[in-house]
């Protein structure tokens, strides 16, 4: 078993962990990225359409386009890269050093070309991504014919393989991936029946319903539940069912003919390891729980990107990303938060991130609403007391909001005090 010593070990080298390398570099860390996959890049990689870079670049590229600025900043970086290489598990040890550096993590890995890997760093940070939820986490009913893929597996069959899942397709949730997928099956010459989608207003974001729906006149079911997929050994078809105040109404269910289901019904972020070696995972997001360091509960690891919560954008990943780098590389350097406040969501507010708000320096906050509202009003409170309101045009749940609050919004809290985020 080769053993190896970093400062900071990265695990999963997408958009968040290439650029949470780049920064604990660039502070003068060594620094290595473990990659489950033979290159870097991520889901990205498949995702050939464009819209990404705007806010990183200041300029719309495709997905392997905007990975690739990232991975040539890592080549010309003196960051290890260890690719086609998975962390099975992921441990602390005492040694002889202080302070931080008597908790060193070890990393175990496996690799086909390197064989099993012992790599021990000061401070780790998970950006493992996320990945999609199935037909087994929705619990759709009926028969299992083939035919039934998830978006993101399509979109690599597609992008990727150069195979083409079928010809008469329908699908089933309204996420940004499978929009952007109705668009592309779109474009092959396959036609896209209708996206159902059980909630009263899309998932995806806005500008994904325009662009991949209503340019295409691809029909958009709301508020309507597939309640059964039919076929044998290939899909026929698939049943859909409306709602009405958030009940079925079986006399109103109808019948789509399609030889292909795909499914777009959420992401969950990849903490399989993470709950493994102790890292305790937020009940609205599945990602960890992290301090204005984003640092989790286990001393010296960090999170950052999907595996922390699902982003709607991959420049806020990035962005994101390099802060998770930066905290690490001061936790490193024996400088941690001190004086900090607990978030938590109020009204109409399905999560806060990060989970506490350093006194002391900016924090940028991302959050979530619960409702679709324009003319909406974001307020946060500290232990009852308004400090500030913030108006938007509108909210809904598909688009996160982030905003930063300072040391001026956070005068006169106290490390027992909390703030409230609320949504009016």
């Amino acid at each position: 078993m080769k053993e190896l010593n970093y400062d900071i070990a990265v695990i999963g080298g997408g958009a968040a962990g290439m650029s949470a390398a780049l920064e604990a570099a660039s502070a003068g860390f060594s620094a290595a990225v473990i990659e489950r996959e033979d290159e870097l890049g991520g889901i990205l990689m498949q995702c050939i359409h464009n819209g990404f870079g705007l806010h990183e670049f200041g300029e719309e590229l495709t997905g392997p386009e905007f990975a690739g600025r990232l991975a040539d900043n890592i080549i010309d970086s003196n960051i290890d890269v260890y690719l086609g290489t998975t962390v099975t598990s992921l441990q602390e040890e005492e040694s002889s050093g202080t302070g931080a550096a008597r908790k060193r993590k070890v990393l175990f890995c496996v690799s086909s070309q390197r064989g099993v890997l012992k790599i021990t760093a000061g401070a780790v940070i998970l950006s493992m991504g996320c990945r999609e939820r199935n037909r087994g986490n929705v619990r759709i009913p009926g028969s299992r014919p083939a035919g039934v893929y998830t978006a993101g597996l399509a979109q690599r069959l597609v992008n990727i393989e150069g195979y083409i899942p079928g010809k008469e397709v329908v699908v089933i949730g309204s996420g940004d991936i499978g929009l952007i997928m109705a668009r592309r099956m779109s474009w092959i010459g396959c036609k896209v029946k209708a996206v159902v989608e059980i909630m009263p207003y899309p998932s995806g974001l806005t500008r994904n319903i325009v662009q991949c729906l209503r340019d295409f006149d691809i029909p958009l079911y709301l508020s309507s539940h597939t309640t059964n997929i039919f076929g044998s050994n290939r899909v026929e078809g698939i049943e859909v069912t409306p709602m009405e105040k958030g009940v079925l109404v079986p006399d109103k269910a109808f019948r789509i003919d399609c030889d292909t289901v795909l499914l777009s019904v959420g992401l969950i972020p990849e903490n399989e390891l993470s709950k493994d070696a102790g890292v305790a995972l937020h009940d609205a997001t599945n990602g960890p729980i992290v301090d204005s360091a984003l640092m989790t509960n286990v001393d010296g690891v960090f999170a950052c990107g999907n595996v922390l919560h699902v982003h709607d954008l991959a420049d806020w990943v990035v962005e994101e990303s390099r802060r998770a780098g930066r905290y690490a590389a001061e936790y490193l350097k024996g400088t941690a938060p001190s004086n900090q406040i607990k978030v938590k969501a109020g009204s109409n507010v399905r999560y806060v991130n990060p989970g506490k708000l350093n006194l002391q320096r900016d924090n940028k906050v991302y959050l979530r609403s619960l409702i679709v509202k324009n003319d909406a009003v974001l307020e946060f409170k500290v232990d009852n007391r308004l400090i500030k309101s913030i108006k938007k045009n509108h909210v809904q749940p598909s688009e996160m909001i982030n905003l930063t609050i300072g040391p001026k919004e956070l005068e006169g809290c106290n490390p027992e005090s909390v703030m409230e985020f609320s949504i009016l």
